[in-house]
């Protein structure tokens, strides 16, 4: 099996079929909450065209071929990968009060907020299934590496919030949660291919590691979006991270640098009452004075220059290397 689309696209139509039979083994009311979260359907039941971008399945099928391995093989790690993806969106949203997920309203909107968490909770009881079941050592360590990461996601998931409470939160601290929270889940995507396949150890840290690093750069890009992104790239309203106030890389850039700026941004942020729509912008405008934003595309580049360096040092085809590097710059370069 060779892949002929791009690459999101690819991911897309072989790993969908084994997503919707794993789906289907659910009850009935949580599949369907499943498959409206998807996008393969709208609250009504009816077919839709839709999803996501699919990149995290394309870099877990791109590892196994990094290992030599034929796409097959991966579709399992591919697919129980956005399982648990999936789950933390699905938990996310409800967490953090998000009305919209891809361009239309979040699952728990439309479902309520239980439905949304037992569905999450049961997408990752099926990850875990469709690993195991695959019957061979490989496929156990994957399971194992996913489980790992998934412990991971839900601690920094865990700081994220209590951050939320905090008024001295470092950029080093916000980086160690951002690891945790988002490069944790991206790194097992680079190597999950490797491991279920039972390929060479060093392939699967370099990726591991290139993973991380890309990972890192993802999440400096989004938070970059969830203050600056455009509604129709986001899908989310303008200055979404600033509403909720929430201590996103660019804004504990700002606030942690010894700026006039700054100051100014951490005595509006800490007002008790709703920021109004003027708020917001003069927010994003006092964490561009004060260096935020600059900090954040700078290290989003130092990040993804990183991963480029670990990929480097890797043993695999190059055109399995340049699908990865593609897919690492598409994720710290989106247009905000």
């Amino acid at each position: 099996m060779t892949l002929t689309l791009p690459p999101a696209e690819a991911a897309r139509e072989l790993v969908e079929p084994v997503l919707r039979e794993a789906v289907g083994r659910l009850d009935p009311h949580t599949a369907h909450v499943a498959r409206y979260h998807f996008g393969w359907i709208d609250d009504s039941g009816q077919p839709r065209a839709g999803g996501g971008k699919a990149l995290r399945p394309m870099l877990a099928v791109l590892s196994g071929r990094a290992a030599g391995a034929d796409i097959a093989r991966c579709l399992p790690a591919a697919a129980a990968v956005e399982l648990v993806h999936a789950f933390s969106l699905l938990h996310d949203d409800v967490m953090d009060d998000d009305p919209v997920r891809r361009h239309r309203p979040a699952a728990w909107t439309v479902f309520g907020r239980s439905a949304a968490i037992l569905c999450g909770n049961a997408l990752l009881a099926l990850a875990g299934d469709l690993l195991l079941e695959q019957g061979t050592p490989g496929y156990v360590a994957a399971a194992r590496a996913l489980n790992l990461a998934t412990l991971s996601l839900i601690a920094g998931q865990a700081q994220d919030l209590a951050f939320q409470d905090r008024d001295d939160v470092t950029r080093e601290e916000c980086l160690r949660m951002s690891r945790r929270k988002t490069a944790a889940l991206l790194a097992c995507a680079c190597s999950i291919g490797v491991t279920a396949v039972e390929g060479p150890a060093g392939l699967a840290a370099s990726l591991a590691a290139f993973g991380t690093e890309a990972g890192l750069a993802f999440q400096l890009a989004d938070d970059l979006l969830g203050i600056w992104g455009r509604t129709e790239a986001t899908g989310k309203p303008v200055l979404s991270d600033l509403r909720t106030r929430k201590k996103s890389l660019p804004v504990v850039a700002a606030l942690t640098g010894p700026t006039e700026a700054g100051r100014r941004l951490a005595e509006l942020l800490a007002r008790p009452e709703p920021l109004t729509e003027p708020d917001l912008y003069d927010a994003a405008r006092l964490i561009e004075q004060a260096g935020g934003r600059a900090w954040a595309e700078l290290e989003a580049g130092r990040r993804l220059d990183a991963a480029a360096r670990h990929l480097a040092d890797a043993d695999m085809p190059a055109d399995v290397r340049d699908s990865f590097l593609h897919i690492a710059r598409f994720l710290a370069s989106r247009d905000h």
